[in-house]
């Protein structure tokens, strides 16, 4: 097929061999199979800012810090420098969050590098060879969903030992290969530390995994993985194998009115974000 502008740059390096075919294409990228030497990779281009309908919301911003003070101000000020930075940024986040999450031993693609824009990892492949599907393309026996809820649970303790949550995990962002779920999509993980949002973030991701899995398996939909991983997050002694429980019981001191006024914000601008894509799908 023909090569993508964008991964044109590539090909002259000689990074890229071949553009097979599209992948898919999503609300962030579009991602392709290409050739590189004797490997089949995925190559995934991410779209410009003002084409993706997943925007670079404040709260995914929160507590990411960058290095140089130049920069920083570039993209504070949000001059066309500063812009061309703050997309770096995101498209670098991904790298470094796989790496992460890679080194902590959760179940991701390998990443083989960035470069303009450009994120070239490994394609993960189901028993027999071809492209693995997408979590909501799979169906499954009970057994096989509290096996497979099981090792998202263990994969989201470990990047939160790392310091990441994931901040959009869902059936949509889980693959599937011959040896269980593998997360992908990471451009807006976020600090665990230094995100204020980190909480709420880390109770949807699970909780829409206990939801999906909830199907094949309505037991799981009675489990409060989210509220015990959190906890125990907090008092500093959530460790990548600590034995979980899936029940928590609520505290019993008064509400945290600011969190919980974070959350409402958060949810605000979640909304907002929500419908602006389906004026703009509507346009």
């Amino acid at each position: 097929m023909k090569i993508p502008k964008r991964i044109q740059p590539l090909y002259d390096d000689g990074l890229v061999d071949e553009v097979i075919r599209p992948l898919m294409s999503g609300k962030e990228a579009s991602v392709y199979l290409v050739r590189c030497g004797e490997e089949i990779r995925c190559a995934k281009v991410y779209k410009e800012a003002s084409k993706r309908s997943f925007r670079q919301a404040v709260q995914y911003q929160e507590g990411r810090k960058v290095r140089n003070s130049r920069r920083a101000r570039a993209m504070e000020k949000g001059s066309k420098f500063g812009r061309s930075q703050q997309e770096d940024a995101w498209h670098n986040a991904e790298v470094d969050a796989l790496y992460r999450c890679a080194g902590a031993g959760v179940r991701v693609p390998q990443p083989y590098g960035c470069f303009d824009g450009v994120l070239l990892m490994e394609l993960i492949t189901d028993g027999e060879g071809d492209v693995a599907p997408r979590l909501n393309d799979v169906s499954m026996t009970a057994e096989q969903a509290r096996e497979d809820h099981a090792c998202v649970i263990r994969d989201v303790v470990r990047m939160l030992c790392a310091g990441l949550v994931h901040g959009d995990l869902s059936e949509f962002n889980v693959l599937v290969d011959a040896y269980g779920p593998v997360i992908i999509d990471l451009p807006q993980a976020v600090d665990a530390a230094a995100n204020n949002h980190a909480q709420w973030m880390l109770e949807r991701d699970i909780n829409n995994m206990r939801d999906y899995y909830g199907q094949f398996a309505p037991e799981l939909l009675e489990t409060r993985y989210a509220k015990e991983i959190w906890a125990l997050y907090e008092e500093g002694e959530l460790l990548p194998d600590s034995e979980l429980s899936g029940h928590f019981g609520e505290p019993t001191e008064s509400a945290d009115v600011d969190s919980v006024l974070l959350e409402i914000k958060a949810a605000f601008d979640e909304e907002q974000s929500r419908l602006e894509r389906i004026r703009e799908a509507n346009d």
